[in-house]
């Protein structure tokens, strides 16, 4: 069969498959069949889905070079899967999966399926915060502990250091809060908190916090820039304690559900509470088993009971597609191409700090380029980069590396080479698919 043959064929299909997605992502809603249940029977309650887009829809040639390039890094790097979204403009042109969603079913990675984001979540903890304080409830000078402070509840009030009443909003968001990592991350010591406190695993977040407070702060509030999980976790909540909702209900209600985001939550630490869409982990050979942190005695991987992604909640817990990470990101561009879902001075608050050498709000770096930020957990590695150029994009790995953090740099540096050489860049709008079709039938496509 010749090329052109193909290549109708294939547009052929867009136009079936398009049609399908368009009704399903434009509806939102699964709407169950109840006839055959009988008159007793109670359909499931109907829920709202995100704009989920098949990687069918990226099979274009002007992307032909980066898709070389994340195959041999992902084979180089013994990446199990990997899911990529890239923006230009307010525009989502391509969103691809690569590998295996779940190596041992052999199912592929699409767009849509869900990847833990690690530290990502701060980014997302800091918007809700700002959120807040757009609502007029909360101000990023507000103390948080202390008679006067947020969190003033009584198990709170037992503190060593009293300079932890100066600690404030602010400073939690941009790491000043006064805690460093000297005798380990706070946020992935179980059992030694349990100990201290003279209780049974697991731990929840008041555990930890009562546990820090009867500690001596590592440096003055305000003074220093120390990155901080166990901030963030704080925030998280503030959130609580402000909105009079679960930290999770808050964001989704007011950040994500208004950009049409409805597949993101808090993840799920072991491998059956692994939520619909959502990939397996992977870690590296020879890898080591650690304590189940909620206490059974048994020996675990790191990415599958080691670590308590509820308690990491705000500050690394949350599961989200490449897809709807770029969704957020383009409403928190700053850019006038797709509405922001914050003020351009709550934005602008957010990338430049008033103190030089001082941690942004949620990004992890704000270059002369443009902004990112990365997380790292055991097994996944997320990356969002947002340029000045308008080019912004997403990369999720479900697999873990001795590298640590050094695995996003190095996804950094084959995302920009393999971005660098295109020169025509898509016109039409993967959110909008029905109104993109024509631009997508027209493209060149690459067969496999």
């Amino acid at each position: 069969m010749g090329g052109k043959t193909i290549i109708r064929l294939a547009t052929k299909g867009f136009v079936t498959i398009a049609a399908g997605l368009i009704v399903w992502g434009a509806t939102g809603f699964f709407n169950p069949r109840t006839e055959s249940y009988g008159s007793d029977f109670t359909p499931p309650k109907n829920e709202p889905v995100s704009f989920r887009i098949s990687g069918f829809f990226s099979n274009n040639s002007e992307f032909s070079y980066l898709e070389k390039r994340i195959g041999r890094f992902l084979r180089r790097e013994n990446l199990v899967g990997a899911s990529v979204a890239v923006a230009k403009d307010g525009k989502l042109i391509y969103a691809k999966g690569f590998g295996y969603a779940d190596k041992e079913n052999e199912t592929s990675v699409e767009p849509y399926n869900l990847f833990r984001v690690a530290s990502v979540s701060k980014l997302i903890t800091a918007a809700g915060i700002m959120k807040l304080c757009e609502q007029g409830t909360l101000h990023l000078e507000d103390k948080v502990f202390g008679p006067k402070g947020i969190l003033n509840d009584s198990i709170y009030l037992e503190y060593r250091d009293k300079r932890v009443e100066d600690i404030t909003v602010l400073q939690l968001l941009n790491h000043s809060g006064g805690w460093t990592s000297r005798w380990g991350d706070q946020m992935f010591m179980p059992t030694i908190i349990a100990k201290n406190l003279h209780k049974t695993l697991p731990v929840d977040e008041s555990d930890i916090i009562r546990f820090v407070l009867k500690k001596r702060l590592h440096f003055i509030p305000g003074e220093a820039s120390y990155y901080s999980n166990l901030g963030y976790m704080i925030l998280g909540q503030v959130v609580e304690k402000i909105s009079h909702m679960s930290y999770e209900d808050y964001i989704q209600t007011h950040v994500l559900y208004p950009l049409g985001i409805f597949d993101m939550q808090v993840g799920g630490s072991y491998l059956y509470e692994r939520a619909a869409l959502e990939v397996k982990y992977y870690e590296p050979e020879e890898t080591f088993f650690v304590d189940d942190h909620n206490g059974s005695g048994e020996q675990v991987l790191r990415s599958y009971g080691g670590n308590d992604m509820h308690t990491l909640g705000a500050a690394g817990g949350w599961i989200a597609s490449s897809t709807d990470l770029m969704k957020l990101m383009l409403a928190l561009d700053g850019f006038s191409s797709v509405p922001d879902i914050l003020s351009e001075s709550s934005i602008n608050r957010m990338v430049e700090p008033l103190i030089p050498g001082y941690s942004p709000l949620g990004w992890r770096h704000i270059k002369k380029d443009g902004w990112y930020r990365t997380g790292t957990l055991a097994g996944t590695s997320a990356l969002m980069v947002r340029h000045d150029n308008g080019i912004s994009y997403v990369v999720l790995v479900n697999t873990g590396s001795w590298k640590g953090p050094q695995l996003a740099n190095d996804i950094h540096k084959e995302m920009e080479r393999g971005l660098k050489i295109i020169k025509e860049w898509p016109d039409y709008n993967l959110y909008e698919l029905d109104n993109s079709m024509a631009a997508i039938r027209n493209r060149p496509q690459i067969i496999y």
